[in-house]
């Protein structure tokens, strides 16, 4: 619109201009007919510099408004990505945090099947066991010369077996005696208690007869557990970690075991194993999130700076 303005006053001063210098020239009786006829001129030119600058401020209006629109369509079009791209983000986290649930899952299916091994290992090993003692007592049972029931062989009384002051049943003179299991609770506190104090070699003998006379009992995988943390006492971080995973893979429910897990992903990062330290503290969040173990691994991550997954907060 200015330059329309600007070019018709342009135009009007040139008329203006070619009237006065054509007015001084002629002489005064032909005046009047040249003025009137460039008074026709002048309002023809002014006509049509009005109706240019009409059409022009028109076709500028018009373009104006197909700018705006432009914009706007462009504004609108920057809007529509940035919402598909808070979409894609936001759907990227979905699968993101789906994928590691179901990985932990797949962990935790495995980690129960190794579990599930482990036990039926040891159940064939105890009726391996069994079988043997078996045999054992069958073939000594079919040798000649072996004691029957009531005396010597062949059905005799073995000497002084029914003597004045023998106790009927009493093993002979010079038999063997059974070795006896100690009592589960009393060894497992004793054990617990030099450990407590500092006495790491007799607490480890402690627990080991726990796991010798009783391996399937709950009691084992908490002696496991002590020992793996004797070992990580002594900085001997690959025995800890072994006995760590005995009772992550045999005794899964124990309650000992999130904080096997917390000790053996410490373990795995005392030896640079950074990767696998940082899963068994992942992992750890997932199977127990409500634990204090748990909080201690998210302590632990943050302060390494490693991201922790949704769904293992």
């Amino acid at each position: 619109m200015l330059r329309s303005s600007k070019v018709g006053n342009r135009l009007l001063m040139a008329a203006v201009l070619s009237f006065a210098m054509g007015s001084g020239a002629r002489p005064a009786h032909a005046a009047s007919k040249e003025i009137i006829e460039l008074q026709t001129q002048v309002q023809q030119l002014l006509d049509q510099v009005q109706r240019l600058q009409s059409t022009m401020d028109s076709r500028f209006g018009l373009m104006q408004h197909m700018a705006e629109q432009t914009a706007d369509a462009a504004n609108q079009v920057v809007s529509t990505v940035n919402a598909i791209q808070q979409k894609l983000n936001a759907q990227n986290d979905t699968v993101n945090g789906k994928v590691d649930t179901v990985s932990g899952q797949v962990q935790s299916l495995n980690d129960s099947v190794d579990e599930l091994k482990a036990r039926i290992a040891k159940l064939d090993k105890s009726l391996q066991d069994m079988q043997t003692q078996l045999q054992t007592m069958q073939t000594q049972s079919a040798q000649p010369g072996v004691m029957q029931p009531g005396g010597m062989p062949g059905g005799g009384q073995a000497p002084g077996q029914n003597e004045p002051g023998a106790s009927p049943g009493a093993a002979p003179a010079g038999a063997p005696m059974a070795q006896q299991a100690p009592p589960l609770q009393e060894t497992l506190q004793a054990a617990e208690r030099d450990f407590d104090a500092g006495r790491f070699d007799v607490a480890g003998g402690e627990f080991q007869d726990v796991i010798h006379y009783y391996p399937l009992d709950d009691a084992a995988g908490t002696a496991q557990f002590y020992l793996g943390e004797i070992a990580y006492q002594k900085q001997d971080y690959q025995h800890a970690i072994d006995a760590y995973n005995a009772v992550l893979e045999g005794f899964s429910g124990n309650a000992k075991a999130p904080a096997a897990q917390l000790h053996k992903g410490f373990a795995l990062l005392a030896l640079d194993k950074k990767d696998a330290g940082i899963h068994e503290l992942r992992l750890l969040i997932q199977r127990h999130p409500q634990t204090p173990e748990a909080a201690r691994a998210r302590s632990k991550l943050n302060g390494m700076g490693v991201r922790i997954t949704a769904s293992a907060r």
